[in-house]
């Protein structure tokens, strides 16, 4: 089962912060300075958390992962924004 993570990360170096973005870049949106909102799996969250293990400092950076509930229930349905409307992530079939 899948769940959807909004993930938000304060990285103090320019260079750390662009290989963060890129990471998250794989593995969700980004839909905001520092905001990904991400649909894993158990095994892609571990993934996610190895791959940010290696870039930050954990003296100096903070990355937050906060779990929204199952992507297909509650997850879709948590947030809600001021302003310009809040899209959710829509999955898409990809034909290789």
């Amino acid at each position: 089962m899948r769940n959807r993570f909004l993930v938000t990360y304060d990285v103090s170096d320019d260079r750390r912060l662009r290989q963060v973005f890129k990471r998250l870049r794989q593995f969700g949106l980004h839909v905001q300075l520092s905001v990904f909102e991400c649909e894993l799996s158990p095994r892609e969250l571990a993934l996610l958390r190895a791959s940010l293990d290696e870039v930050i400092h954990h003296e100096e950076d903070q990355v937050i992962i906060a779990d929204l509930g199952p992507a297909e229930g509650r997850g879709s349905e948590c947030l809600s924004s001021m302003g310009r409307k809040y899209e959710p992530m829509r999955r898409k079939a990809v034909v290789v």
